[in-house]
């Protein structure tokens, strides 16, 4: 990478932080994964990995952060890019922005995890080519980002497609959900640690036959049929830990075809849900190469 610029980039999860120096472009010279613990611990980590990555590699330009959330993203507000009403403990009211910027002495920009894989899968993955691209994560929680003609466009706050309430699967019974929230929202129902509240077993540990695939099938069905509906999607990336079940991809199409009903002209057959519900098509995990962009972006923007 001589002579381009290198930049930092995290992608902020709650399970993991994983952290990276390089570009979109040209990919990461060096990656770290960082367990979440508290915040202190954790980002007290990160900065020593980029303290210790740059005098290996040389200075990054500017930092981008792809983060769970709720994030406050209002650039006008004074908590403007601090987590807000996570349900992760000890991460609500962490300024990431803030600290990260004091931390490193360069730009730093701040977005939603699935918002920075949005822009990287519209970008540079999955979606290009197409003028509106949603990228769906389901893992330790689940989260909607949209990108128009390559830029994710914000308003007041940003969308939390995770917590809709949808017909809950007849198999689920009476399983609470999970989330402190809503209780049987999507991600009350479908994320990583509602699969194991329910079931007691993770994605990695249910068998390829487990009733449970088709339920979560069904449930990713109909976030798909909502978006087409919301927001006309050319196309829907599904990302994130559950896709582990090689033919779960194709059975949500199935789902999102019979949810819709045949009412959308442009979705008639097989192969028009083939060419819109994809696997993410980045080199890296989408959203650390979204927060590369973000941080070329923030250099570009000043």
């Amino acid at each position: 990478m001589s002579g381009a610029k290198l930049f930092g980039a995290i992608e902020a999860g709650g399970t993991k932080f994983v952290c990276g120096i390089g570009s979109a472009e040209a990919g990461s010279i060096e990656t770290v994964r960082i367990e979440t613990g508290t915040a202190d611990a954790t980002l007290g980590e990160v900065t020593a990995f980029f303290e210790e990555a740059t005098a290996r590699h040389g200075a990054i330009a500017a930092l981008g952060i792809a983060s769970f959330g709720p994030l406050d993203l209002d650039p006008a507000s004074p908590r403007y890019g601090t987590i807000t009403t996570t349900p992760k403990p000890g991460w609500q009211d962490v300024d990431l922005l803030e600290r990260m910027a004091k931390a490193l002495g360069v730009p730093v920009a701040i977005d939603t995890d699935v918002n920075a894989a949005a822009l990287a899968e519209a970008r540079a993955g999955a979606g290009a080519g197409g003028r509106t691209v949603a990228y769906a994560t389901i893992g330790t929680g689940i989260g909607v980002g949209v990108a128009l003609d390559g830029v994710i466009r914000h308003a007041s706050g940003h969308a939390e497609a995770g917590h809709l309430s949808l017909r809950r699967h007849p198999a689920h019974g009476d399983f609470a959900g999970i989330c402190p929230y809503h209780g049987d929202c999507l991600e009350g129902l479908a994320s990583g640690p509602a699969v194991s509240a329910a079931w007691g077993e993770t994605f990695e540990t249910l068998p390829a036959d487990h009733p449970a695939w088709y339920i979560q099938a069904d449930y990713l069905g109909q976030l798909c049929a909502v978006l087409v509906l919301t927001v006309a999607p050319d196309r829907i990336v599904l990302g994130g830990g559950v896709m582990v079940q090689p033919w779960l991809l194709n059975e949500a199409r199935v789902c999102a075809s019979r949810w819709l009903g045949g009412y959308v002209e442009r979705l008639q057959t097989p192969a028009a849900f083939e060419a819109l519900i994809v696997p993410p098509g980045c080199r890296e995990a989408s959203g650390l190469v979204g927060a590369y962009l973000l941080a070329a972006d923030a250099l570009q923007n000043g």
